[in-house]
């Protein structure tokens, strides 16, 4: 299935065809390789101060961290992502080591966590990033320390069959991707004066 995004003008083909599906291969795997580079991208990710707050509970389909980490997703999220190769949990610290709060803790796990995906779809794999996932579950069930927060659940893998999801999955998978224009989205001379 090729969703590359119509946009504007061209982009790379990382972000056009970055997309997150939820049919995925229950058969595909993600090697030695492939699965440490997807946290080697992350680990390279931009972060205030170079403080690097992003950390990452993962596995691999057949792992049993990998069912501890699909045990805390909401039913929605359960019913597909038991098909991906590979799941994570993306936690922020949010406290530094002197007990304040850490200033842009969230901001530098979305960037930690972008990369992750960028480098799934460079590898031609896909990525599906979600918010539905119990966070006090997560913390409890890998022991998360107070000063992180556990933010975002990632599936990655390949892409798999539509035939055999729900029809409410399939209708979400045949959508087409669309964004606000950019219109909408960037200003300049005062708030809500498009540039474009």
């Amino acid at each position: 299935m090729d969703k590359t995004a119509d946009t504007s003008v061209p982009l790379h083909p990382l972000l056009a065809k970055r997309w997150s599906p939820r049919a995925l291969d229950p058969a595909a795997t993600i090697d030695d390789e492939q699965f440490t580079a997807l946290f080697e991208a992350a680990r390279w990710a931009p972060s205030w101060g170079n403080t690097q707050p992003a950390r990452f509970i993962a596995a691999r389909r057949g792992e049993s961290t990998f069912d501890r980490i699909h045990g805390t997703l909401s039913r929605g999220n359960k019913s597909w992502a038991g098909d991906a190769a590979a799941l994570a949990i993306g936690v922020a610290q949010s406290i530094n080591s002197d007990g304040e709060p850490m200033p842009y803790g969230e901001y530098g796990l979305a960037l930690a966590a972008q990369n992750l995906v960028l480098q799934a779809v460079a590898v031609g794999l896909h990525a599906h990033q979600m918010a539905g996932f119990d966070r006090d579950a997560a913390r409890v069930e890998f022991s998360v320390p107070d000063d992180f927060e556990p933010m975002v659940a990632i599936a990655v893998g390949d892409l798999g069959n539509l035939d055999d999801m729900p029809e409410r999955l399939v209708e979400k998978e045949l959508r087409p991707r669309v964004r606000k224009p950019l219109t909408d989205l960037v200003f300049t001379d005062s708030w809500g004066t498009s540039l474009f």
